[in-house]
């Protein structure tokens, strides 16, 4: 199978990012499994990272809209399925609505892979302005019973890309913070906030603070594609069409309103 993965970073300004998601996309992908890696148009971003316009709901709806052509063209070019390998899930369900291959939140994949491995998961962010949305998805998500509290790091964005030279001051902080969310919150599942922080970890053989997960979200989303296309394959299994949520609008239209509203 052929797999889209989406990033919400431009990557064409971090090579050393784009071949450490390389590494482990072909760590994790099952034979005969091929993902290409895409980020957002170039320009998109005034720094290296995208999390000081995504702090803002209307900044990140907009750059969003680059989500929605990519998934059309991932369905038209004969993509399988697309990762929205993100943890926020911009417009995930939007994004289901228009296509007819399987659409996978990162956000979705990992809390709900985190409802089977433990009873209360917690999340850790480096970007000092997503704790309120990632505990809005939880809500979303129908998971308020299993999510736990959502705190910052300490540490950004440069300290995080340091750590896959230098992953110490990384892992030590993370560690920290993970233990008092253990002592003071009962949390026994942890996700990391971002894709970065996960694939740092990962390569730092982070996979457990004291007996607690830490989820692999890019592992994670993509076994969760594989899954989905090998269902829709074998059962047919598909999202549902039947409610406003996920109607499928005619593509004339789609073409029309983005002509209309000059969304090149």
């Amino acid at each position: 199978m052929k797999l889209w993965h989406q990033s919400f970073a431009q990557l064409d300004k971090l090579p050393h990012y784009v071949a450490a998601i390389r590494e482990h996309l072909d760590k994790v992908a099952a034979p005969g499994t091929t993902i290409d890696i895409h980020g957002m148009r170039p320009g998109s971003h005034t720094t290296m990272q995208p999390g000081k316009d995504i702090g803002y709901s209307y900044v990140q709806h907009m750059h969003s809209l680059q989500f929605l052509d990519a998934v059309r063209q991932a369905e038209k070019e004969g993509y399988d399925a697309f990762l929205l390998s993100t943890i926020p899930d911009p417009y995930l369900q939007i994004a289901q609505s228009i296509v007819d291959i399987p659409v996978v939140g990162m956000g979705f994949s990992c809390m709900h892979t985190a409802a089977y491995v433990g009873r209360k998961f917690g999340m850790v962010t480096f970007i000092e302005e997503m704790p309120p949305l990632y505990q809005d998805n939880v809500r979303k998500y129908g998971l308020e019973r299993l999510g736990g509290p959502v705190r910052h790091l300490g540490l950004f964005f440069d300290d995080v890309q340091n750590g896959f030279t230098n992953p110490k001051p990384v892992v030590e902080k993370f560690t920290q913070v993970v233990r008092e969310m253990i002592e003071q919150d009962g949390i026994d599942v942890v996700i990391p906030g971002e894709l970065p922080m996960h694939l740092m970890l990962h390569r730092a053989g982070v996979h457990r603070i004291d007996e607690v997960p830490v989820i692999d979200g890019l592992a994670v989303t993509v076994k969760m594609a594989e899954m989905l296309v090998s269902l829709r394959r074998t059962s047919g299994l598909m999202v549902n069409r039947q409610n406003y949520f996920y109607a499928k609008p005619a593509d004339v239209r789609f073409d029309e309103l983005r002509d209309f509203y000059r969304l090149k």
